[in-house]
C-alpha cells in the first residue's frame, strides 16, 4: 500500500510539473526565462554604470564624486524593495510626463525594459564599488606604462584597464550576477511574470504549494551552480600568467 502512494505521489507531481497542460512546468520555465532575460540585462546595464561610476569617482571632479557617492550611499542604504517600487512607479511616472509634454499619449512601457531598468540602476551602484575596488587594485606601474607609450584613455582602458582589473573584480561581480538573479524575484509586487510570480500563481491554483516552490528552488539553484562553473573559468582566464595562491605561499 505504501510502495502504491509513493507511486500515486510521484505520478501526480509529475503530472503538476508537466509541460502540457494542465501541467505548469511550461509556466515555470517560461518565469525562469523572463527572469534571466531580466536578470542578464540588467547585470550588463549595471556594469556600464558600475564602470563609469567607478572612472567617476577615481579620476572625476569633486562635483562628479559627491553625486556618484550620494548614488552609491543611498542605493545601498534603502532596501531594495523599497528602492523598486520607487524607480518603477516614480519612473514611469516621468516617462509618461514627459512624453505628454512633448504631445504624445501614455507610453505602455514594456515589464522586461522597466525590469532591466530598475535593476539595473540597483546593480549600477554596487558595481561601482567593485569595479573601483579592482581598478584600485592595478599595480601603478602598469598604468603608468601605458601613459607613457603614449595611449590615450579609452585604448588604455581597454587594453590595460578592463584586462587587469577582471582578475580582481571577477569574484565580486559573481555575487552581483547571483543577487540578480534572486533579486527578480522582487519584481513580483509590480506584476512582472518572472519565475517566483508563476510559481505562486502555479502554486495558488492547485494548492500544491511545496511542490511548486521547491522546484523553483530546484531551478534557481540549477542556475547558480551553473553560473558558478562559468565566473570560475572566468577567473581562471583572467588570471591566467599570474602565480596561483599555492606558488606565492611557497
Amino acid at each position: 500500500m505504501e510502495a502504491l502512494l509513493d507511486t500515486l505521489g510521484l505520478a501526480e507531481t509529475a503530472s503538476l510539473l508537466a509541460l502540457e497542460p494542465p501541467g505548469w512546468g511550461a509556466n515555470l520555465l517560461r518565469g525562469l526565462a523572463n527572469s534571466l532575460q531580466i536578470a542578464l540585462g540588467a547585470f550588463g546595464f549595471g556594469l556600464v554604470i558600475g564602470l563609469a561610476g567607478a572612472y567617476g569617482k577615481l579620476y572625476g571632479g569633486p562635483l562628479l564624486r559627491d553625486l556618484l557617492a550620494i548614488y552609491t550611499t543611498v542605493i545601498r542604504a534603502v532596501p531594495e524593495l523599497v528602492l523598486i517600487l520607487i524607480l518603477y512607479y516614480v519612473g514611469s511616472d516621468l516617462i509618461n510626463q514627459a512624453a505628454i509634454a512633448m504631445g504624445y499619449g501614455r507610453i505602455e512601457i514594456s515589464g522586461v525594459v522597466a525590469g532591466i531598468w530598475v535593476l539595473g540602476v540597483v546593480q549600477g551602484a554596487y558595481a561601482t564599488e567593485v569595479l573601483r575596488g579592482a581598478i584600485q587594485a592595478i599595480p601603478p606601474g602598469q598604468l603608468e606604462a601605458a601613459r607613457a607609450f603614449g595611449m590615450p584613455p579609452l585604448m588604455t582602458l581597454r587594453r590595460v584597464t578592463i584586462p587587469a582589473m577582471m582578475s580582481f573584480a571577477t569574484p565580486g561581480l559573481a555575487n552581483l550576477w547571483l543577487i540578480a538573479t534572486k533579486d527578480t524575484a522582487l519584481l513580483a509586487i509590480v506584476g512582472f511574470s518572472e519565475l517566483t510570480l508563476e510559481t505562486r500563481q502555479a502554486a495558488g491554483s492547485t494548492r500544491a504549494y511545496f511542490t511548486f516552490f521547491l522546484a523553483a528552488g530546484a531551478l534557481y539553484l540549477i542556475v547558480t551552480l551553473f553560473s558558478g562553473a562559468i565566473f570560475a573559468r572566468i577567473e581562471k582566464w583572467a588570471r591566467r600568467g599570474q602565480p596561483s595562491l599555492r606558488e606565492g605561499g611557497r
